[in-house]
């Protein structure tokens, strides 16, 4: 972004930017040396008799649950030196045992594969022929070693009456911010369907270029700006060593998009704001990195190959429908060239908007989620004093000299918005919500059909909008105590900004959202503090919407 900074169907048938990294700054690193960089701490990590006997150091997960089946993934480590992205490792076969219960007595599925180098040892299994929701087990086993136990549970059928539905919502972690005891709060909790995670599961920059307040807390690995196939490999190979990602992943499904930071900032088609042609390499080798890299080490499957637009049913209650609002957009507005509104700039590419369009109308469930990387909600910088808008400006991505839109959003790609929320009102879509990561700040809206006479206007949908596990947001950047610009910010905020009923600027964490005929809500629980990793959670506010009003109202107590 410019800021920061289940029946699958197939999609064709159916900132704080720290002041943004110069070229200077950024370093051109080969494959090799980002293998030789790693060797030390990576290795490290790895028992003596990994030289012996494979080791599962990465953790296991499953994602994208139908009714039928779900998608299993680990990454086995074969030898000490097999680190990932290095490129070295014996082909290794590992086998998996899915059961009806947690000690593996009830099987019900078995199978192995073989791991090699060329995916960087990680495996994936497509289970089917399983009983829709239904909790299950599984574990992965490799030279008579045996992974962790994990739970996953398939979706409803889809022609099942569903009486409820309830998932974490997260995005935004960054590594070096941070501890990530969002996820081990949302692990705890062991009443969840599945997660959503919205984007920037990893983030790519070097070592200092994004941490919090001006620190680091922890170091990410490669210490350089991850830019071949190598240093992204690597990259999520750190991320999945964090023990509490570890847990969520062990505990429920994940239904994960990307956003920017699987890339780099403010990716578009071709190219991004952190990516610099030539001194970097090609942008085209560097997507298409990030996408290998994301797709060896991410359960999730892939609807078109190299997209992340795909969609999941949930018996009758909800189906839910998951943006790539990258791979296809044209590049952000600067500000004085070119215009938001000009119609032949998109920010989801005429084929995926078409398909989104089809499948609101088309469906027959209570409620229609949208998994939507970046804010759909139009939002205006209102008369914040100086010392606000600056951070706020540079959060947001917006030019300090006042230009109140974030080109990085669907604010930047309005013809596109406008087209998608006219084919709602056209055709009396109720019950559509969109759920958004991406900005680092809590939001609850209406989503307008013209912002501009909002509230007489109607309200086509409405937002859920998730803080950042770990990522920068206001009083980081102010660098105030926690809680502190909130108070002030939010009440501007929603003055210039009518159908924002919340705006939390300050705290990280995560969402709730449950679902039932009659509502869906979205609870939005705060950690005490990011930088500790014992810090605690506690339940913030909570909105809902009710079925048939496209519009947020406050509720006073979580689900």
């Amino acid at each position: 972004m410019t800021s920061r900074h289940g029946t699958s169907e197939s999609a064709d048938a159916l900132s704080q930017r720290p002041d943004s990294p110069s070229p200077r700054r950024r370093t051109v690193v080969k494959a090799a040396a980002a293998t030789a960089v790693l060797a030390g701490p990576l290795l490290s990590a790895v028992p003596a008799r990994a030289a012996e006997a494979p080791v599962f150091l990465h953790g296991l997960a499953s994602g994208d649950p139908l009714p039928d089946g779900v998608l299993l993934w680990t990454r086995v480590t074969p030898t000490a030196e097999a680190i990932p992205g290095s490129g070295l490792g014996p082909d290794t076969e590992v086998s998996w045992t899915v059961a009806r219960d947690k000690a593996l007595t009830d099987v019900v599925a078995q199978g192995k594969t073989t791991a090699t180098a060329a995916s960087d040892h990680t495996v994936k299994a497509d289970i089917r022929g399983l009983a829709p929701a239904t909790d299950y087990w599984f574990r992965f086993s490799a030279g008579g070693v045996d992974s962790p136990v994990a739970r996953t549970r398939t979706a409803p059928a889809a022609d099942a009456s569903v009486t409820g539905l309830r998932f974490g919502v997260v995005s935004c972690a960054n590594w070096e911010a941070g501890y990530f005891s969002s996820y081990r709060h949302l692990a705890a909790r062991g009443d969840l369907d599945a997660w959503l995670h919205l984007g920037d599961y990893i983030y790519e920059y070097g070592t200092g270029q994004y941490g919090t307040r001006g620190t680091v807390v922890r170091q990410t690995a490669p210490a350089h700006e991850i830019l071949t196939l190598a240093d992204y490999r690597a990259r999520h190979g750190k991320y999945k060593t964090d023990p509490d990602l570890q847990a969520l992943h062990t505990k429920a499904p994940v239904i994960a998009i990307w956003d920017d930071h699987e890339f780099a900032n403010d990716s578009w088609s071709g190219g991004a704001e952190n990516h610099t042609e030539g001194a970097e390499g090609a942008w085209s080798a560097r997507q298409a990195a990030a996408k290998q890299a994301y797709f060896e080490w991410m359960p999730v499957r892939p609807a078109i190959a190299g997209t992340t637009y795909r969609r999941l049913r949930f018996g009758k209650l909800a189906d839910l429908s998951l943006l790539d609002l990258r791979s296809f957009r044209s590049q952000q507005v600067a500000v004085g060239k070119g215009t938001v509104d000009d119609p032949d700039r998109t920010i989801t590419g005429r084929a995926q908007l078409d398909w989104l369009k089809a499948g609101l109308k088309a469906s027959d469930t209570a409620w229609r989620l949208v998994g939507n990387s970046v804010m759909i909600s139009p939002f205006v910088i209102g008369s914040l004093s100086a010392d606000l808008f600056k951070p706020l400006a540079k959060l947001l991505g917006l030019p300090e000299d006042g230009l109140g839109l974030n080109t990085d959003q669907w604010d930047g790609y309005t013809d596109d918005r406008r087209e998608l929320l006219a084919h709602l009102r056209a055709n009396a879509i109720r019950n559509t919500v969109f759920l958004t990561g991406d900005i680092h700040m809590a939001w609850a809206n209406d989503v307008p059909v013209d912002a501009g006479t909002y509230p007489l206007s109607a309200s086509a949908a409405t937002e859920f909008v998730v803080t950042s596990v770990t990522s920068d947001n206001l009083d980081d950047i102010v660098k105030v105590p926690e809680g502190t610009l909130t108070a002030v910010a939010s009440p501007v905020i929603r003055a210039a900004n009518r159908h924002v009923h919340f705006v939390d600027t300050d705290r990280h964490g995560y969402g709730v959202l449950d679902i039932t005929a009659e509502r869906a809500q979205m609870d939005y629980y705060v950690v005490s503090d990011k930088t500790s990793p014992a810090a605690t959670s506690s339940w913030s506010r909570s909105y809902r919407t009710r079925s048939g009003t496209q519009k947020v109202e406050r509720t006073y107590d979580p689900v």
